[in-house]
């Protein structure tokens, strides 16, 4: 019989996270323990790790959803939980939960051993292109980052937006460029909706000059109308993020995509609902010649193992991903997991810390 639990771990940035919604120092995830009680030596883990502001089932009560959650699944009696049967266990309004419990499924069908498929990436034969990501703050904290991403041999940098005086983020992007032209790195900004459908021509318009790959949701999520005038308009390719979340109905999700058009979507499975729900919102794309590219959401590296993971299920090669940020925290799990040059590993011979 399986039996599920969790551990709690408050993670520790080892730099103060500066995002739109203010300051970060600690990140509390959820690891979920599944266990086979006919194999003592057999656990799957997964990692529920909701963020302030932005998940959709964040908040103070989220430690007693899992813990009835636990309940009520040992309750059932499962006997077995092939990783497609996951997902519909638990209510699309816990996309963090269902993504946890679907990470632990995969694990334990895989031997307990943090592989979850066998692709290229998690079999140690190639690595993922990831951006290098440029987290808000003041100008200084944000120059001395992109040197160190220049210097670190990344090909795209990801810049995030709208904390600072315009001018100020502007002059920002054209040091970018001064170091690298668009031949030698690609360049993504991400507004989090900072501009205003009134204001977003003219910025989108200064913006245009830094020859910059993307821009993610430059206005707030929830204005359809003016978001698709957006995406046909802005001489910067629009890419939507915060606009997916939450937004779990199909024929929702088929409609946002048909009406607004966008050049690219942003996808974080801890948000969205899981492995199997950004396997649909890929498929969508797909379908309707969107492009698209995953990204993690400040998990530890249990939860950045399996989104890097399920992204070595597709073919991303040269197109960097949003992944890498397990680096961020003091107290992290040890795992196989390493950047070099710009490109996540994994080495499935190598040792992952005990969770507890």
């Amino acid at each position: 019989m399986l039996t599920l639990s969790y551990q709690r771990r408050a993670l520790h940035f080892n730099f103060p996270a500066r995002t739109s919604r203010g300051a970060l120092t600690e990140h509390v995830a959820y690891y979920l323990r599944l266990h086979d009680a006919r194999q003592p030596n057999l656990v799957g883990w997964g990692e529920a790790a909701p963020l302030a502001g932005l998940s959709p089932d964040y908040s103070p009560d989220f430690e007693g959803a899992v813990a009835a959650f636990c309940r009520q699944f040992n309750e059932s009696k499962h006997l077995e939980l092939p990783a497609e049967a996951a997902a519909a266990l638990v209510s699309a309004t816990l996309p963090a939960l269902r993504f946890a419990l679907e990470t632990a499924a995969l694990d334990l069908g895989g031997g307990g051993r943090h592989q979850l498929y066998a692709n290229d990436f998690s079999q140690g034969r190639a690595g993922l292109p990831i951006n290098g990501l440029v987290w808000m703050g003041d100008a200084a904290f944000m120059r001395e980052q992109i040197r160190q991403k220049l210097a670190s041999g990344y090909a795209c940098l990801k810049v995030k937006i709208g904390s600072l005086d315009f001018e100020t983020e502007l002059a920002l992007l054209a040091e970018i460029r001064a170091e690298a032209d668009a031949s030698r790195l690609m360049l993504r900004v991400d507004a989090n909706g900072a501009f205003s459908p009134a204001e977003a021509p003219v910025k989108l318009a200064a913006l245009a000059r830094f020859d910059l790959h993307s821009i993610e949701q430059p206005i707030a999520a929830g204005q359809w109308p003016a978001l698709a005038q957006v995406c046909r308009e802005s001489p910067v390719p629009v890419a939507l993020d915060e606009e997916l979340i939450g937004l779990t109905d199909p024929a929702r999700q088929e409609e946002l995509l048909d009406r607004v058009r966008p050049p690219y979507v942003v996808l974080k499975p801890t948000l969205l609902g899981g492995h199997a729900a950004t396997r649909r919102w890929i498929a969508l794309a797909e379908a309707r010649g969107i492009g698209w590219w995953i990204t993690s959401a400040l998990e530890s590296n249990i939860g950045l193992n399996a989104v890097a993971q399920l992204t070595g299920e597709y073919d991303v090669a040269g197109f960097a991903q949003g992944l890498g940020t397990g680096q961020l925290y003091d107290n992290n799990l040890a795992a196989p997991l390493h950047i070099q040059a710009g490109m996540l590993h994994y080495d499935p011979a190598g040792t992952w810390a005990s969770v507890g």
